[in-house]
């Protein structure tokens, strides 16, 4: 399988919600993303309980890979279904661009992994749900997510990854760890490559991404971070405008035009339009 996320030995992974945000961690060095499901709902202004459809997870998906070329990972919640479903949502998934696809245990309706009174589903049947998106991807990473530490206690969640990479997972991605030393342990005991949650305001301390190197987690993620710092941002601004009705006293907290237009690459569509005019970019013709 040739995936670049298999070549990364360990990476810090911000969380994104749409293009500009994706575009923005690329031009700062991230070596992968991630589209939180928790970030992409919000922007819709909608929870995080399984609302949106594969459809539109899917169309964000696209927007976010025709403008980005590093590695994307993807929260596709529970498969949308079951197994059929997912390996549906998966096939589709991986067409619009996903180089890695997270699915988890849960039960419908789903909740924020950090949130009280989640249920999940037997693990057989959850295996199942593995067994299908492996048989359905052709290159993209299935990152199986278990909620179980929060519902039936660390050993199950401890048992669930083994089986859950028994079953073809490439990567395992418990959640809602307690501290440290459950963090230290899950490598101990489970042989693969595991992904970290850096949540703020959830069950997890505050926990630097070099630390869960050193513990043996492959990757961590920073779901919904970037969202929360925009969306705090934006209070600012639009309080500014309807309360002083300018934004003079915020100027200075403003990305400039300048770089504004650098991250979307705006002069690349000036040059590109002034050499298709002048001749100097021939266009192909079709046959």
């Amino acid at each position: 399988m040739s995936n670049p996320l298999s070549k990364i030995e360990f990476a810090a992974v911000p969380g994104v919600y749409n293009a500009f945000s994706a575009m923005l961690a690329e031009k700062l060095g991230a070596k992968a993303i991630y589209l939180s499901g928790g970030a992409l709902t919000s922007s819709m202004g909608l929870p995080d309980v399984g609302l949106i459809s594969i459809s539109e997870l899917a169309s964000a998906v696209r927007q976010i890979r025709e403008a980005v070329d590093i590695p994307l990972i993807v929260d596709a919640d529970t498969g949308f279904g079951e197994s059929m479903n997912v390996w549906r949502s998966v096939r589709l998934l991986e067409r619009a661009g996903a180089d890695a696809i997270q699915i988890e245990d849960q039960r419908m309706p789903k909740k924020c992994g950090h949130l009280e009174g989640k249920e999940i589903v037997p693990a057989g049947e959850m295996a199942e749900k593995i067994r299908a998106a492996v048989s359905a991807r052709k290159e993209a990473l299935i990152v199986a997510r278990t909620d179980s530490r929060a519902v039936t206690g660390i050993d199950d969640a401890v048992e669930r990854a083994k089986l859950y990479f028994s079953e073809g997972a490439d990567v395992v991605f418990p959640e809602a760890l307690l501290n440290r030393k459950e963090f230290s342990r899950f490598p101990r005991l489970v042989k693969g490559p595991l992904l970290a949650n850096m949540t703020e305001f959830g069950k997890t301390p505050m926990i630097k991404a070099q630390e869960f190197r050193k513990m043996g987690f492959r990757f961590v993620i920073f779901p919904v971070t970037a969202f929360r710092a925009a969306a705090r941002a934006q209070e600012l601004a639009y309080s500014a405008i309807l309360k002083e009705g300018t934004q003079e006293g915020i100027i200075d907290r403003l990305m400039t035009r300048s770089e504004q237009y650098e991250v979307i690459r705006y002069d690349s569509y000036t040059r590109m339009d002034s050499d298709i005019s002048s001749g100097r970019r021939k266009v192909r013709k079709g046959g």
